[in-house]
């Protein structure tokens, strides 16, 4: 079972150096993506700001370091909807069934904070995180509005 907590000002640098590390594998550090998100160095702060609207959750390795993490936010393109966020792990950390585990624990927060379904959008080329969201009840959609991620090219909503 994973361990996790809300991300603190401390996590922000090796949450992103995971997030940026994984988009530059897959040739997504270009505009349009997470990688240049202006709060990328600094989540806590964006996800702390307003703790009953979004949430950011790392996950703890075994050895006390943070190895992955998952976020969620309001989401103003469709009423009473959260977005999931950034679910990124370090490579270390992959093949455990942790994205599996976050997106649940991301869920379960969206529930909880009385959001009525969950939003994401994500790329063709992060085709573990498609199989992912596809076996965990996401529904593919059409892009729904214009979102700041405009690379993105895969989008998906599930009803919680």
């Amino acid at each position: 079972m994973l361990n996790y907590r809300r991300i603190e000002a401390a996590d922000d640098k090796r949450i992103a150096e995971i997030i940026r590390a994984n988009l530059e594998k897959l040739g997504l550090d270009i505009p349009g993506t997470a990688y240049f998100d202006p709060e990328l160095d600094h989540l806590s702060a964006y996800y702390n700001s307003d703790p009953s609207k979004r949430a950011y959750f790392v996950a703890i390795g075994a050895e006390g370091q943070v190895i992955g993490g998952v976020g969620i936010a309001e989401f103003d393109g469709i009423e009473n909807c959260a977005e999931l966020q950034k679910l990124y792990l370090d490579d270390s950390a992959k093949g455990n069934g942790y994205g599996k585990e976050l997106t649940r624990i991301a869920e379960d927060w969206a529930r909880s904070s009385g959001y009525k379904s969950l939003y994401l959008e994500t790329h063709t080329n992060l085709s573990a995180a498609l199989r992912l969201y596809e076996k965990m009840g996401f529904r593919k959609i059409e892009k729904p509005c214009s979102t700041p991620h405009g690379t993105m090219n895969r989008f998906y909503l599930k009803r919680l």
